[in-house]
């Protein structure tokens, strides 16, 4: 009998004796969400009046870490290359979309799902046809390509059928051009569009095409903190009423990355919490059907975050959440504005102090560019908020995971390994 049970014990620990395969899939990518965000977001939400620093959503979920390197010796990866390793197992080169190192289409776990008879959907906040939600259904050498990219989510068809029921994000500019109209295209095919956010629950049933900016939506702090909360909440319901054969959703959190090139604290903060919503609707919905699995990941780290800088022991979350807009807006606003005071105040709890009065009215009248660097720098040493890049980084990622299947993706493992876990799952 002891035997019996070390080989069940053996066979779980090894995988051998795999789970049962989850009905649904989200998958969700924090895109340039490092491990320095995800611990900043805990202190960034620290209730100051305890003395415990609460968890977060990331917290309860962790499972794991994973390499993020491209195929070949720079390590450091771009979207691209990270989404296409993480839509269909392959590594790939920097601006690959869902093609391998010889330019030739790879299948995605997404068109798999949909060669299964599943729904499936993709939500992000950047154009829907940026580099990761492309990765999943589309095929190109560079991810450059938005017409040609756009094209693909009518022109790629998967067992005679558009790849994607469900689209929400931004990106009119690449979907209603001079040479093509892509939204009567689908509007043809049966899908209800809709391009007014404030009107999102007016899409009832799949397919559905929402598309919501000319290229990215606004940033959260700028305008609607929780519109991804609300795509996601919008996708789940709607996928949950289609979901005979089960559903594949892949979510990102676009803009984390945005405001991470832009070594833009704030910025990445309220990015950090709509995403952290929306993990928390997904696992919600987890708690009401346990059938489906949630993953969670990032493709890579932008902006080398730190902590903690300028060899101070501290880090300032008050500051942070005294900024009201991002650092482009305030600089449009600055630049507008016969009044920098009144405006720095208004959206800023930073003292407008002599020096930094200096500094911004100089940075002024050298330009745009002078004064957006001139705020960020404010901002960042007054929250002890250091930055190394305005690119990517190499640091491994981690891995969350909630629902069916959810014991898979532990330990220490690589991006291609959590989209092998996932095909197998959907081929199961």
């Amino acid at each position: 009998m002891k035997k019996q049970l070390s080989l069940l014990a053996l066979l779980c620990t090894s995988g051998v004796y795999a789970e049962q395969a989850p009905k649904n899939i989200i998958y969700m990518i924090g895109d340039g969400m490092g491990p320095a965000y995800t611990t900043a977001y805990r202190y960034y939400k620290d209730d100051a009046t305890t003395k415990q620093i609460e968890n977060t959503v990331f917290d309860t979920i962790l499972t794991g870490m994973a390499h993020t390197y491209p195929d070949d010796h720079t390590y450091v990866t771009d979207s691209a290359a990270s989404a296409t390793a993480l839509s269909s197992g392959h590594k790939s080169y920097n601006g690959a979309i869902a093609v391998d190192t010889d330019k030739k289409p790879v299948k995605t776990m997404l068109e798999i799902a949909k060669e299964k008879g599943m729904i499936t959907a993709l939500v992000a906040t950047s154009q829907i046809n940026h580099a990761t939600p492309a990765s999943f259904a589309s095929h190109n050498e560079s991810r450059r390509n938005y017409d040609e990219i756009a094209n693909d989510y009518i022109d790629n068809k998967i067992a005679g059928k558009l790849p994607v029921d469900l689209m929400l994000g931004g990106g009119t500019k690449y979907f209603i051009r001079e040479d093509r109209n892509l939204v009567e295209e689908f509007k043809t095919a049966g899908y209800q569009y809709s391009d007014d956010f404030s009107a999102l629950s007016d899409i009832k049933q799949l397919p559905a095409l929402g598309l919501y900016a000319p290229v990215g939506m606004p940033y959260a702090l700028d305008e609607n903190p929780t519109r991804l909360a609300k795509m996601t909440n919008k996708a789940l319901t709607l996928l949950d009423k289609n979901k005979k054969d089960g559903f594949f959703v892949m979510i990102e959190g676009s803009q984390i990355d945005w405001c991470g090139h832009a070594n833009d604290i704030a910025c990445a903060m309220a990015e950090m919490d709509d995403f952290a919503k929306s993990i928390e609707l997904a696992k919600a919905y987890i708690d009401k059907n346990p059938d489906t699995l949630l993953v969670v990941t990032a493709d890579h780290s932008t902006g080398g975050l730190s902590i903690g800088a300028h060899g101070q022991y501290k880090w300032d979350t008050d500051v942070i959440k005294s900024v009201k807009a991002t650092a482009s807006t305030l600089t449009e606003l600055l630049l507008e504005s016969n009044d920098i005071k009144a405006v720095w105040q208004a959206n800023t709890k930073i003292e407008f102090s002599p020096q930094n009065k200096v500094k911004l009215e100089q940075a002024k009248k050298l330009g745009e560019k002078a004064l957006n660097l001139a705020i960020k720098d404010i901002i960042n040493k007054a929250s002890f908020t250091g930055w190394t890049t305005g690119g990517h980084t190499a640091i491994d990622v981690q891995v969350f995971a909630y629902g069916t299947g959810a014991s898979e993706f532990t330990g220490s493992i690589d991006n291609v390994e959590i989209a092998d876990k996932l095909i197998n799952f959907i081929n199961n």
